[in-house]
């Protein structure tokens, strides 16, 4: 089995390097690749990858403007020739050490789709974590579960392991942030269940780079509702 782990990374030179380092440090029980999407960074973050591209396990896209994680994730998915995906964000919030765990369904019981649940029983919070970021967590969360009919803890969570041949067959639109709801109204409308794993969560604040605001909560609520009303005819990628 082969992983492809798509960093969507723009303007993140203080951790895109140390993300890095820890990824090629990883012993996984299965074969990976890296693949970043530079988002059109205007710091130092392009220069910073250069130095690991040499690495054969590293592939780079670049792109001349700004488009948002979706566009960013959607370039990577291009390049991915692995059997799964999972998506690391360049931010550090989340530890690629979790890796294992979110693997474990995928080994033991052919689990196709995964996601690292910040909030579930056996997570860890390295950092105290605001109020309103869980207030918003759980309220986005709760809407998705009534509206799907699922029992996910955490929706918003960027660690989403799933199977390339899935991934890549849904119709993608996104360009921002709001890849998180409509990757999970789709998958969800389409049948596929999602399993969750317990992981860690070092929260940032926005004067440390966070750049997820309480605006696009709404949005993704939008979204939410978006996709679970629509026609799901479109949802598949035409052949």
């Amino acid at each position: 089995m082969k992983l492809s782990i798509i960093i969507p990374v723009y303007n993140e030179e203080s951790t895109i390097s140390q993300v890095l380092e820890k990824l090629l440090n990883l012993s996984l029980p299965v074969d990976t690749e890296i693949i970043i999407a530079d988002d059109g960074s205007t710091d130092k973050t392009a220069e910073i990858i250069s130095e690991f591209e040499n690495k054969n396990v590293v592939k780079v896209h670049t792109s001349l403007i700004n488009l948002g994680k979706g566009a960013a994730v959607r370039y990577g998915l291009e390049y991915a020739e692995g059997d799964y995906v999972i998506i690391q964000d360049a931010d550090l919030e989340l530890n690629p050490e979790d890796f294992p765990k979110l693997l474990e369904p995928v080994l033991k019981n052919n689990a196709e789709v995964v996601y690292g649940s910040r909030f579930m029983k056996g997570s860890k919070r390295i950092a105290r974590v605001p109020f309103i970021t869980i207030l918003a967590n759980k309220i986005m969360t709760l809407y998705t579960n009534i509206l799907y009919g699922t029992n996910l803890t955490d929706m918003a969570t960027a660690y989403k392991l799933i199977k390339a041949d899935i991934i890549k067959k849904i119709n993608l639109t996104c360009t921002g942030f709001q890849f998180d709801p409509e990757v999970t109204s789709k998958l969800l409308r389409l049948g596929y269940k999602i399993k969750e794993a317990p992981i860690s969560y070092q929260p940032r604040t926005i004067e440390e780079g966070k750049k997820v605001g309480w605006k696009d909560g709404f949005k993704h609520m939008y979204y939410l509702t978006k996709y679970r009303f629509i026609k799901k005819q479109n949802f598949r990628k035409k052949k």
